[in-house]
């Protein structure tokens, strides 16, 4: 019975180390997505979009809130970042991925950041 609750307490301790690394992670790309949304030499969306509190924002652009909400499909806000175009043609927003202004990596980044808006 002692050795099972010891393994049992070790199987705890495991679990919950990888939820906090997980957790730790996932914070850790939000961060790097506001990173890259906010580099006006990189993502640059505050030129045309209000978000968060991002300073001197555009307002060509739809502000970017709600986005889980507008975005139920997480695949449709990272294909309408890498490539506007597919579903809005004559859109003004840079194919960030088609162009590679952005890497996939980035782009993954700046749709978890959005996610939190």
């Amino acid at each position: 019975m002692k050795v099972l609750m010891m393994l049992l307490v070790l199987a705890m301790q495991l679990l919950c180390g990888s939820l906090v690394a997980a957790s730790e992670e996932a914070m850790d790309t939000v961060a790097k997505g506001k990173a890259v949304a906010f580099d006006r030499g990189k993502g640059n969306c505050l030129a045309c979009h209000i978000m968060d509190d991002g300073p001197l924002p555009g307002t060509v652009g739809p502000p970017l809130m709600q986005m889980k909400l507008r975005f139920a499909d997480r695949s449709l806000l990272r294909e309408q970042i890498w490539d506007a175009e597919i579903r809005n043609p004559g859109s003004l927003m840079p194919p960030f991925g088609r162009h590679e202004i952005l890497t996939e990596e980035e782009i993954d980044w700046v749709v978890d950041y959005l996610y939190t808006l």
